[in-house]
């Protein structure tokens, strides 16, 4: 089933804005845990900003592949987080209230990683379908 170009760029913008978004709220928390946490969080939200532009604009360097470094990165650090002795400096286990948001968050990550491979499956049949091709 191909999914329409612009259905896989306006989900992909929202699961980035998502993304972005929760971490941007969750910021003042991950100071709380360590400085270079909210740093991350706050690098995070603007990256998810900067990357959903990109793939509005029908960048593929700045847009898919920037959110794909955002979305997995922040995926890898939360399981990261979750194992052995966790990130140096936080809590190894999740704060208390926030289980809601980690779901989403991690939702819209995985979501957007699915959308990244989508939109470049779309790329390649586009190419073999080019009239340059033929």
């Amino acid at each position: 089933m191909k999914v329409p170009p612009h259905h896989t760029e306006v989900a992909g913008m929202a699961a980035l804005l998502g993304t972005g978004f929760i971490h941007t709220v969750g910021a003042r928390d991950a100071f709380g845990d360590a400085t270079y946490k909210g740093l991350l969080f706050i690098a995070n939200g603007v990256g998810a900003l900067v990357a959903a532009v990109g793939v509005h604009r029908n960048r593929r360097e700045l847009g898919w592949l920037l959110g794909l470094l955002v979305t997995g990165g922040a995926f890898l650090a939360y399981v990261a987080s979750r194992t052995g002795s966790g990130c140096p400096g936080c809590p190894a286990e999740p704060t208390p209230g926030s289980s809601r948001w980690v779901v989403a968050s991690l939702v819209c990550e995985g979501l957007f990683v699915i959308l990244f491979v989508v939109a470049q499956e779309g790329r390649t049949d586009a190419s073999h379908d080019s009239p340059v091709a033929r």
